[in-house]
């Protein structure tokens, strides 16, 4: 007889709750649209079948419009959370709108995602912890790191160049690199200005990795052409996943480095 009454008063307790989720203090993400049918990334993106498959399980539900609710997130204050987390996540990604996205910009998230799928920073840990499927298999490292880094041919590697310009230079740091370097300050990577004649992981405050810090080498025009080109042919084991695979960029990036260095 008194499981009626325990159910009225948790009903009026899960009512407000329900009523609060419809208000979106970080931005209404839209996660009671029923997307679950569709796939985040559109289907003419030139995505290979492995690599999409892995992103429509395992980072559409934050990096996407295709946010697949639980049931728990129908709840205020964890909607909010939700909400926080997913704005955030298309800010910096949104597999949605891949296709619109420069190839400048597509090859910048191929390498920021192999980073942090190897590093263990993505997904996040509050969502593997409720989503042990979403954990990032050294399958998944493969098909990241095949579709981030093709292999390049070896006569587009040694094609000769122009001496580098450091105006095409700052065209190049613009594009490919502001994704996650500023010369002034620390983000993502560390400030690149004065890069050039600076010892490896020598910038105060940055969490360099133990490689890099133990490298002992100094940027010049040869060490930066060997770290753009292959970061793991000159200091294995770094947390570095971006390269600049033509040769006239890299050299045009250089002399910009350099420059900036003065």
């Amino acid at each position: 007889m008194r499981l009626l009454p325990m159910i009225g008063w948790a009903a009026l307790a899960l009512a407000p709750s329900l009523l609060l989720a419809r208000v979106h203090p970080f931005g209404d993400a839209d996660l009671y649209a029923g997307h679950a049918a569709a796939e985040a990334v559109p289907e003419q993106a030139a995505i290979p079948p492995d690599v999409r498959a892995m992103l429509n399980a395992k980072c559409a539900d934050c990096h996407s419009a295709q946010t697949r609710t639980p049931l728990y997130g129908r709840f205020a204050p964890v909607s909010w959370l939700l909400e926080r987390d997913i704005m955030e996540a298309r800010k910096h990604m949104d597999l949605s709108q891949w296709t619109t996205y420069t190839p400048e910009e597509q090859d910048t998230l191929k390498s920021k995602m192999l980073q942090q799928a190897k590093t263990g920073a993505m997904p996040v840990m509050q969502y593997r912890m409720i989503h042990w499927s979403s954990r990032i298999t050294p399958a998944d490292i493969a098909a990241l790191t095949n579709w981030a880094h093709p292999r390049v041919a070896a006569d587009a590697r040694s094609a000769a160049v122009l001496p580098g310009d450091p105006d095409r230079g700052r065209a190049v740091f613009e594009k490919r690199c502001t994704g996650c370097h500023s010369l002034e300050r620390n983000i993502e990577g560390p400030r690149l200005g004065g890069v050039f004649g600076r010892p490896t992981g020598a910038v105060p405050g940055f969490p360099y990795s133990a490689a890099l810090k133990n490298a002992h080498a100094v940027w010049n025009e040869q060490s930066l052409d060997k770290w753009l080109t292959e970061p793991d042919s000159f200091v294995g084991g770094s947390n570095m996943d971006f390269r600049v695979p033509k040769a006239q960029e890299r050299q045009d990036l250089i002399a910009f480095l350099a420059k900036a260095a003065r």
